[in-house]
């Protein structure tokens, strides 16, 4: 799962949505008439699964997590199945290109639980051998005793939350692992996945200082893979660290510190051959996470299990408006939806063709390689990224300080201008709401009526019977 997007993206890409209960199918609230997307973007997706419960929760996390009052492995791992395969009957999509577990801490889900899940997709679609399926590790001794198993069970990639190197920090942290169980754990992933073995480290961490900071990227990266994810600590109101910092009982590093801190990284990682692919990832040796790659190339992906979200068009109704979904976010709300209708899905948010390249824009930007011209076009084939941003003031300002790049190859950022995105996304917001809206001011008389909606339940039925051979 995506951990962090710049503020400035949270209102394209994960909006924060108010939940309605007893909603067959979940409620259409937007009606939209521009139909966007091309037919072949359709058929695949990737697929998110969320095991949200943990054994506890760290002081900086706000993120959908529980605590489990009892064993209920076989319960969720039900609905866990259920919902994949009817999420799938209601997508157009075939083929699965990636799958990612996360949290949570999925690490405490039985390995047989990974094994289900991957097997009920391969019988609702195409899922290859070489596709890669990653699980979040969370590195204390009962998640190291459990790789193996994830690996029989079709893990090829694990994704290790070491966040710190100093036992000191990890307990302010309010984390469960030592330092010297996530090196071991590291290892041992090594071992399983060679090549593909993600760590994630948090800078900006309470007393930390860059000096502190240069010797512990220095240890990791002795003992680390090919993949390294970088995320910046942030404060989230209601967490136990925010409250602690705002009573001043712990103090954390400047803005000015934290950047620097940022760029040194940046600097050391490239020296040890890593490449920096998107804002907080790095990889040698062509290492990226090619489901995290899915999002930020704007492709379809199908968000399972509670509070999980989703982008992907359904089938029916014209099959050709990309729908938003998030999932009911209590876990035990979200299995009595599963076992009465199938899925758990709480709100359905149709996107039309602002939103989508709004999407498109803000996740894009977060890659070095930035937004093709041909990337750009299977979204908006009628405007390209010249016509768009070419002739803008304020883009121009960008351009010509050299942070942002608009050539033949299309629009990016800058190695310096990169760091800075979050700062240029309202101005290439707001220049892209401009220029689509003058566009389809003049197109509003001739535009078609927005397809029907459709009933999610008639899909299923529809597809049973078509499955049986009955229809």
């Amino acid at each position: 799962m995506i951990k962090h997007t710049f503020r400035a993206a949270g209102r394209v890409f994960s909006p924060r949505l108010r939940c309605f209960s007893g909603i067959s199918g979940g409620e259409i609230i937007e009606d939209v008439s521009e139909q966007t997307g091309c037919a072949h973007l359709t058929k695949q997706a990737s697929l998110y699964v969320h095991w949200p419960y943990c054994l506890r929760r760290c002081s900086y996390c706000n993120f959908n997590k529980y605590i489990p009052r009892d064993n209920n492995n076989q319960v969720m791992t039900e609905c866990l199945q259920r919902e994949t395969e009817t999420l799938l009957l209601l997508s157009q999509v075939s083929c699965i290109t990636s799958v990612f577990f996360g949290g949570g801490t999925p690490s405490l889900a039985h390995p047989s639980t990974i094994s289900a899940i991957l097997e009920t997709v391969s019988k609702r679609a195409k899922l290859s051998d070489k596709a890669e399926v990653t699980l979040e590790v969370n590195p204390t001794p009962v998640g190291m005793s459990k790789l193996e198993d994830y690996w029989h069970a079709g893990v090829n990639r694990f994704s290790i939350g070491v966040q710190s190197l100093q036992d000191e920090d990890l307990k302010i942290l309010g984390r469960d692992h030592s330092s010297h169980q996530a090196l071991q754990t590291i290892k041992e992933a090594r071992r399983l996945c060679p090549g593909s073995v993600s760590v994630d480290v948090m800078f900006g961490r309470p007393k930390q200082s860059l000096e502190s900071w240069e010797k512990e990227l220095s240890e990791l990266l002795k003992v680390c893979d090919d993949h390294v994810s970088l995320y910046q600590l942030t404060l989230e109101r209601g967490t136990q660290l925010f409250k602690q910092v705002q009573c001043g009982e712990v103090t954390v590093p400047t803005e000015e510190v934290t950047a620097e801190m940022y760029q040194c990284a940046r600097r050391i990682l490239h020296q040890h051959g890593f490449q920096q692919y998107e804002v907080s990832n790095f990889a040698r040796h062509n290492a990226v996470s090619h489901h995290n790659m899915s999002y930020w190339k704007g492709r379809q992906y199908i968000g399972v299990g509670p509070g999980a979200h989703g982008r992907f068009v359904p089938l029916g109704g014209g099959g050709v408006i990309r729908e938003a979904r998030t999932q009911t976010l209590e876990p035990d709300v979200w299995i009595r939806e599963v076992q009465q209708r199938g899925h758990g899905t709480r709100r359905r948010i149709q996107l039309n063709h602002l939103k989508l390249l709004e999407e498109v824009l803000v996740m894009g930007m977060r890659m070095m390689e930035g937004i093709t011209h041909k990337h750009w076009q299977l979204f908006s084939p009628r405007l390209g990224l010249h016509e768009i941003f070419g002739t803008s003031i304020d883009v121009l300002e960008l351009l010509q300080s050299g942070q942002l790049i608009l050539d033949d190859r299309g629009l990016r950022c800058s190695w310096d201008g990169l760091a800075l995105l979050d700062s240029m996304l309202p101005s290439l917001l707001l220049e892209l709401e401009t220029k689509i809206l003058q566009k389809s001011q003049g197109e509003l008389m001739d535009k078609p009526r927005s397809p029907p909606t459709h009933d999610d339940s008639n899909v299923i039925r529809v597809a049973n019977l078509r499955e049986r051979g009955l229809n």
